[in-house]
């Protein structure tokens, strides 16, 4: 007969909005053990599974810690209360929690106080109403009487009264009836309860015990403050997104660039100040495609996403929101980590309804790297020069066709085509000749479009390569000065002659764009963010180890104008959580996004 095994969760703790997946180890009757579902559909041997989940509430009202989350609340910031900050941030589990956030906390009543000083209401569709600063006053009687909307979600039940239980001051309330099941809002500050029965088919009554799971209290996904668009282009006013959510602008379009963190890269020994929960897939992912589709972009370019979770999560997931997916994987061969398919590449999105895809063009440096020792380097020095070059990274080249124009009608129906790299070139430090390398190989492929047509172009992605570095300044600058000490590492003369490190595409970093901001509300915060010697932000990477900027998006100056960009990050406010990722953020890298305005064409 079927038996069930063994039931556990891979999450110890539930969170909003992530789903629960329970482990379910079966025995079939031939005896063979086996992780699939048996449903009612199609039972085996004349049974199936039953599944439950109940939500246990308790008589008395419970609040979570805004900073440890699987922790109960005991006490209350009244300053966030009186400034309508979102009633989930003001909780602390102890007196020592709230001391020891205050210097981040406080960073809240600033924010809030600062949105009305500056703005009135204008912000609100960014922020949410707040309206005054508060001190750090604590309301420390935090009974059951103290509740709030956002724990309690209304008094009334959302299921019928048939398939509720009281058991010794709780309630138990049916939730779900399927194998998984998404927490939500309701559900905060409770414990859940799985139960999984084997059923006989024919009399549909349970067979064998019952087996439960209890979970630990639901807790909130942490609301990071909202990131908000900075208008570049001499506007002294801080950008607003309109009612739905994208910039009011007919002729502009948006960018995204953001290197999500591949799971296989997100280990606990790398990442061990990020708790385990935030950093568990499950969670990242749910919090990752918040965070993308949040931007509304119109074109998104992400870096380090595994071929599983573009096809069964990212693809999928963003056709829902009007997105077309292109994908170019990494050319190594798929490295298994317990039987889970790891192998990461680049993945450009774009909304339908903004733009058609014209044509796709893939880059593989391995490919590049074979040619070049075929055609430079002697046969017994193949092996080892082979070696050194051959870092499977990839790009991908995308050719759109804008669905709306800018042309005006003295030029109605010429067609704008668009242009877009996104690229990783995730190569060892020690080995800049070969990052340096294929930035040159991916500007001279681009050079070769860019001379069958005359097309804006975008070069996005994580360069791995920091300001002032040879590949950031070829791209920048268009060349590298021979005296550049990056050009002292080339054992394979493959830079040779230096004469050749040059392209013509007239590259500029879009986030170059804060540092020449006139005088204006909210100007000075970001050049705050910007480092005066590069003009690049100050980061776009923060572990405990490194911070840096490595991610950047050049356009062509001759053919696009940047209207505006994403605000940057404060350190201080990351460190909060040590660096990335965190609960709040859930890759190492900032996501950095611009809105272009194409140029009436003058051909280059």
């Amino acid at each position: 007969m079927l038996s069930v095994l063994r039931v556990h969760l891979p999450s110890d703790i539930p969170i909003v909005g992530c789903e629960l997946t329970p482990y379910v180890l079966l025995r079939r009757p031939d005896k063979t053990v086996t992780t699939d579902d048996v449903p009612e559909s199609a039972p085996l041997d004349g049974h199936f599974l039953r599944y439950k989940w109940y939500r246990i509430q308790s008589d008395k009202k419970v609040a979570v810690c805004s900073i440890h989350p699987s922790e109960q609340a005991t006490l209350q910031c009244l300053g966030c209360v009186k400034a309508k900050i979102p009633v989930t941030k003001s909780y602390h589990c102890s007196p020592k929690c709230f001391s020891d956030a205050w210097q981040h906390h406080r960073v809240l009543h600033d924010r809030a106080a600062s949105a009305v000083n500056e703005n009135g209401n204008e912000e609100e569709e960014v922020f949410g109403r707040f309206n005054s600063s508060g001190s750090g006053v604590l309301n420390t009687s935090l009974s059951g009487s103290v509740s709030s909307t956002s724990l309690t979600n209304g008094s009334a039940p959302l299921y019928p009264a048939a398939v509720t239980q009281r058991s010794g001051g709780e309630t138990w309330f049916e939730v779900g009836r399927s194998k998984t099941y998404t927490p939500t809002a309701d559900d905060i500050g409770h414990v859940l309860k799985f139960e999984c029965v084997v059923v006989d088919a024919e009399s549909k009554v349970p067979v064998g015990h019952v087996n439960t799971i209890l979970t630990s209290r639901v807790i909130p996904a942490p609301s990071p403050s909202p990131r908000r668009l900075v208008p570049v282009n001499g506007v002294d006013v801080m950008g607003h997104l309109d009612s739905d959510g994208r910039i009011s602008s007919s002729g502009t379009f948006t960018v995204l660039s953001y290197n999500i963190l591949s799971d296989v890269y997100a280990t606990s020994e790398s990442y061990s100040y990020c708790p385990s929960w935030a950093l568990s897939w499950p969670y990242r992912k749910q919090n990752l495609l918040r965070e993308i589709v949040g931007y509304r972009a119109d074109i998104v370019c992400l870096q380090e996403v595994q071929s599983d979770h573009f096809e069964e999560f990212f693809a999928p997931e963003l056709d829902k929101h009007g997105y077309q997916a292109l994908y170019k994987r990494k050319t190594n061969e798929v490295v298994f980590t317990g039987g889970a398919q790891a192998i990461d590449g680049c993945a450009t999105f774009f909304r339908r309804d903004r733009f058609s895809h014209v044509k796709k063009y893939e880059v593989e440096f391995n490919k590049a790297a074979q040619s070049l020792t075929d055609a430079m380097i002697p046969s017994n020095q193949k092996k080892s020069a082979l070696n050194r070059l051959v870092k499977d990274n990839v790009a991908l080249i995308v050719v759109l066709e804008a669905k709306f124009s800018n042309q005006g009608a003295d030029n109605p129906g010429k067609r704008q085509l668009l242009c877009v790299a996104n690229t990783h070139v995730n190569v060892h430090q020690d080995l800049k000749d070969v990052k340096l390398w294929q930035v040159h190989t991916l500007l001279k492929g681009l050079e070769k479009i860019a001379a069958s047509a005359d097309i804006p172009m975008l070069v996005c992605g994580d360069f791995s390569s920091i300001p002032g570095s040879a590949p950031h300044t070829l791209l920048a600058m268009g060349k590298v000065d021979p005296s550049h000490p990056d050009l002292q590492v080339d054992p394979l003369n493959i830079l040779r002659p230096l004469s050749k490190l040059i392209h013509q595409l007239p590259l500029v970093s879009a986030y170059s764009s804060f540092a020449r901001l006139g005088v204006g509300l909210g100007m000075e915060q970001q050049r705050r963010r910007m480092d005066p010697t590069t003009n690049e932000p100050l980061f776009t990477n923060c572990t405990r180890d490194f911070i840096g900027t490595l991610d950047y998006i050049f356009y062509t100056a001759d053919s696009l104008t940047v209207e505006s960009l994403l605000e940057l990050l404060d350190e201080e406010s990351l460190r909060k959580d040590t660096a990335l990722p965190s609960p709040e953020w859930s890759s190492d890298h900032i996501a950095l996004l611009a809105e272009f305005r194409c140029k009436p064409r003058i051909r280059r």
